[in-house]
């Protein structure tokens, strides 16, 4: 933080705006100096920066002067620049957890003032893409976590669903097989940290992605799945149910005979191949590399008239 406030310091009689991608403490000093010296600033908000969800170690709002710093910089920014309007203010009903049920900067910092504009992320199909000579593996679902996101994007759900689907095999992207997971548990595939090329060949391979996240500010993964054609299974969580629309399976509540019976319709489904299709295309006329860049150019084109 002290290097960064230098840094600003020195750099900013030629800066014209400051852009800061996630709230906290690196917020902080380029907000406040953005402030005292009229330069305008927008604040990226991503998901755990408008979130707390104590029960599964998750959000920066959870966490005293974390929180605190971020409410701070929120409210000497000159816009904020949410990902979704679920992060602005939300209510999980898919995981509810009474206290913490309501999520989004709104539902935390009720009195903010500051503009709010919504400029979702963006996603480069020309990259994520499946070639016309591939064909899907059938039967294969596929995610993306991290060892610390193991519950809260639903890793304990899938070890449960390869369990039920002995027929189906399961990938597990970012994560190496913890100890917790039974050796035998064969259709069970971890495959630990992917190269994006990697990660795209699996995408391109695999029939189905499960994104069951328990809170989701985005889904740039989900979208990038989508992209290579990947029928999407998701959670009822914030902007999932949005990105995916018709073209996938919505799971409304976290409990596993109801994700079940979603796997049991998704596989069913006759229409696979064209939702495949679908999600392609819907991804790329709503969440695009190229609306987002236009987006954001364009408001900080006005901002410096």
């Amino acid at each position: 933080m002290i290097h960064q406030f230098f840094f600003i310091v020195f750099q900013l009689s030629g800066i014209k705006t400051i852009v800061i991608s996630f709230g906290g403490y690196w917020s902080l000093f380029p907000a406040l100096l953005g402030k005292l010296s009229g330069k305008p600033v927008y604040i990226i908000l991503n998901g755990t920066d408008c979130a707390a969800i104590p029960a599964i170690g998750y959000g920066n709002l959870r966490k005293l002067f974390l929180k605190s710093a971020c409410e701070y910089s929120y409210r000497m920014a000159t816009m904020l620049l949410p990902v979704s309007s679920s992060l602005i203010y939300v209510k999980n009903t898919y995981f509810s957890d009474d206290e913490f049920s309501f999520q989004g900067v709104k539902a935390f910092f009720p009195e903010l003032k500051v503009p709010m504009k919504v400029i979702p992320n963006g996603c480069d199909e020309k990259f994520w893409k499946k070639p016309r000579d591939k064909n899907k593996t059938t039967n294969t679902f596929i995610t993306a976590l991290r060892p610390k996101q193991w519950l809260g994007k639903g890793g304990d759900l899938i070890m449960e669903l390869s369990v039920r689907f002995p027929h189906c095999t399961f990938y597990i992207a970012g994560c190496e097989r913890p100890d917790f997971v039974k050796k035998d548990n064969i259709n069970l595939i971890f495959l630990g940290e992917l190269t994006r090329d990697q990660l795209r060949e699996h995408f391109v391979n695999t029939q189905f992605y499960l994104q069951l996240s328990i809170f989701e500010g985005f889904g740039c993964s989900l979208c990038e799945a989508m992209l290579c054609e990947c029928i999407p299974i998701g959670s009822a969580v914030n902007a999932i149910p949005e990105i995916i629309g018709d073209s996938g399976f919505i799971v409304e509540r976290r409990e596993i005979n109801l994700l079940q019976g979603v796997v049991e319709m998704a596989l069913e489904s006759l229409h696979k191949n064209g939702l495949g299709e679908y999600a392609r295309k819907r991804v790329i006329q709503n969440y695009s590399a190229e609306r987002r860049e236009r987006e954001i150019i364009s408001l900080l084109n006005e901002t410096q008239k």
